[in-house]
C-alpha cells in the first residue's frame, strides 16, 4: 500500500504497527513445522515390517502373522489410537482424509506430499489385501478389542489372539465397504499420475467394494456385535458411508451411475458433525464443489445442505448448535473431542477454497460468510490445538515447549524393543508404565490426543484416554488445514 509522501503521521505509524500486528498473529505458529509432524505420527501407528526408511526407531516389527488364523496375508495397516488392534472402520476413515487432504492441497503441502503419499499407501495397500484375499468377503479387523484391552503391552510383543473379522454378504457391512470403498477410490486419485497402474488397481477396488456395499446392505455393528462395539460402533448407520463412498467414486470416475445412485439414497438428514462415523457433511462439501469449481448447477442442492452445515458451526451464526469453550475451541462431545476439531477444520478450509474458485459468499440468517469467515475459524481452531490456548499446551506431541507427556499409548508408554529387549506380558506393563507419573519414554512425534474438556482443562494423566490418547483419525484430517494454512502464512 502506497502513503503519502512527507512526514510520517501517528495514524501511518499506527497502521503500519496493525498490519504488523496481524502479520505476527497469523504466523504465530509455525505450520509447515506442525504439518511435517502431523504425516510422521503415521509411522508411529505403523502394523507389520517396517522398512528401512523409518524415521520413530523406537517402533519395530509386529502383527507378522495377521490374517493367519483366517488363512489371509492380512498383515500392515495401522493401530487405530493407542491399542493394539486393527479397526478398519476408521482405519479407511483415515485413509480417506489423508487422500483428500493431498488431492486438495497438493501444491502447499510441497516435500510434504511424498510423505503423505507413503502414509496413503501404507494403509491402502492393507485395505487392497483386506477386500480381495477371499472373494465375497471383506476383512475389517484384526485382533480381539476386547482381550487387547485387558492388556497393557507393546505392539512387538503382542501375544493376544489375533481374531480375524470380517463381513459378507450373509453378515453385511455396508458402513465399513463403503467406507473402504471410498479411501481406496480417493487414494486412486492421488496416485493416478505417479503410479497409474497402482491407482488403476485401487479404483477397480473401489469399484468392487462398493458393488458389494451397496447390493448387500446392513450395518456392521449388526453382524460383528462386541467385536466393534462400543469402540467403534457405526452409530449413524450406514446411508451416510453409501452416499461418502458413491461421492468418491463418482470424482474419480465422473460415472454418472453413482450420481443416480446418490439421488436414489435419500440421505438428506441435517447435521453439524463430521467424524468416522457421520460421513453426511464431508459427503455434502465434497459433492459441493460440482457446483462450485465444475459449476454444474445439478450440485446446488449439495451446496446448500454444505452451507447449513456451515451455519450450524459458525459460533455467530443464528442457527448455531455448536458449542465453544471460553478459550475458543469447538466442543462437540467430551471423549476424544479434538478428532471433530480436527475433521470439521478439514471442512471449513475446504469449503472455504471451493468458495474462493467461485468467487461467492453466503448468508446464515442476516451474517455474511465469506471464504476468509470460515479460514478464520479454522485457523483459530488450529492455533488453539498448537498452543494458542489457556494451558498454553500444545496437544501435538512433540510440537512446541509444552506438550502431553504421558499420553495413553502402549508404544509410547513403555520402554522400546532396543532398550529393553525382554517381553512385557499382557499385563506387565501395568504397574511399572501405565500407572506411573512418569513421562512416557518415546516421543509419538506429531500425535494429537483427545484434547481438553469443555472448562480448557486438560490433566495430562495416561489413564484418562477419553483426553490423552492419540488417533489416526484426528490426526488425519488435521493434516489438510495445516498445509491449506502453511500455504497462506
Amino acid at each position: 500500500m502506497d502513503f503519502p509522501k512527507g512526514p510520517t503521521s501517528a495514524f501511518q505509524l499506527f497502521f503500519l504497527a496493525l498490519l504488523l500486528w496481524g502479520n505476527a498473529a497469523q504466523a504465530s505458529q509455525n505450520y509447515k513445522d506442525a504439518l511435517a509432524k502431523s504425516i510422521l505420527f503415521f509411522q508411529g501407528q505403523r502394523s507389520g515390517r517396517l522398512p528401512t526408511s523409518q524415521k520413530l526407531s523406537w517402533r519395530s516389527i509386529s502383527g507378522l502373522s495377521d490374517g493367519s488364523l483366517a488363512h489371509v496375508d492380512l498383515v500392515g495397516g495401522y493401530y487405530d489410537a493407542g491399542d493394539n488392534v486393527k479397526f478398519n472402520f476408521p482405519m479407511a476413515y483415515t485413509i480417506t482424509m489423508l487422500s483428500w487432504s493431498a488431492l486438495e492441497n497438493s501444491k502447499p503441502l510441497g516435500p510434504q506430499l511424498e510423505n503423505v503419499r507413503v502414509a496413503i499407501r501404507w494403509g491402502a495397500d492393507y485395505l487392497i489385501k483386506c477386500a480381495t484375499a477371499t472373494p465375497g468377503v471383506l476383512y475389517v479387523g484384526v485382533g480381539d478389542p476386547n482381550t487387547d484391552h485387558k492388556c497393557w503391552e507393546r505392539p512387538e510383543d503382542m501375544d493376544t489372539v489375533r481374531t480375524v473379522y470380517s463381513v459378507s454378504r450373509t453378515k453385511p457391512g455396508s458402513d465399513v465397504a463403503a467406507e473402504t470403498a471410498a479411501a481406496l477410490a480417493a487414494a486412486s486419485m492421488v496416485f493416478r499420475t505417479v503410479d497409474r497402474k497402482y491407482s488403476k488397481l485401487l479404483l477397480r477396488t473401489a469399484k468392487s467394494v462398493f458393488q458389494f456395499a451397496a447390493q448387500y446392505r446392513g450395518s456392521y455393528s449388526d453382524s460383528l456385535g462386541s467385536a466393534v462395539c462400543p469402540f467403534y460402533c457405526s452409530y449413524s448407520g450406514y446411508k451416510d458411508e453409501l452416499l461418502w463412498g458413491a461421492a468418491w467414486l463418482l470424482r474419480a470416475t465422473k460415472d454418472v451411475s453413482y450420481r443416480k445412485f446418490i439421488n436414489s439414497l435419500g440421505a438428506n438428514d441435517a447435521t453439524d458433525i463430521f467424524s468416522w462415523d457421520n460421513k453426511l457433511a464431508g459427503a455434502r462439501v465434497l459433492l459441493s464443489r460440482g457446483s462450485l469449481v465444475a459449476n454444474d448447477k445439478s450440485y446446488e442442492p449439495f451446496k446448500q445442505q454444505a452451507q447449513d452445515f456451515m451455519c450450524r458451526i459458525l459460533p455467530n451464526s443464528p442457527y448455531s448448535t455448536t458449542q465453544y469453550t471460553k478459550g475458543g475451541l469447538m466442543f462437540k462431545l467430551s471423549a476424544s473431542n479434538l478428532q471433530y476439531v480436527s475433521s470439521i477444520t478439514f471442512l471449513l478450509t475446504t469449503y472455504a477454497k471451493y468458495m474462493k474458485s467461485a468467487k461467492t459468499t453466503f448468508n446464515c440468517g442476516n451474517i455474511l460468510v465469506t471464504p476468509n469467515t470460515l479460514i478464520n475459524l479454522a485457523r483459530k481452531q488450529v492455533d488453539y490445538i498448537l498452543g494458542d490456548n489457556p494451558m498454553k499446551m500444545s496437544y501435538m506431541v512433540g510440537y512446541g515447549a509444552n506438550y502431553p507427556r504421558r499420553i495413553h499409548h502402549r508404544g509410547s508408554s513403555l520402554p522400546s524393543v532396543s532398550t529393553h529387549p525382554r517381553t512385557f506380558g499382557c499385563e506387565g506393563g501395568f504397574q511399572p508404565f501405565y500407572y506411573t507419573s512418569n513421562p512416557n519414554p518415546n516421543i509419538l512425534t506429531g500425535a494429537i490426543v483427545g484434547g481438553p474438556n469443555e472448562n480448557d482443562f486438560y490433566p495430562d494423566e495416561r489413564t484418562d484416554y477419553s483426553h490423552a490418547e492419540p488417533a489416526t483419525y484426528i490426526n488425519a484430517a488435521i493434516v489438510g488445514p495445516l498445509a491449506y494454512l502453511s500455504g497462506r502464512a
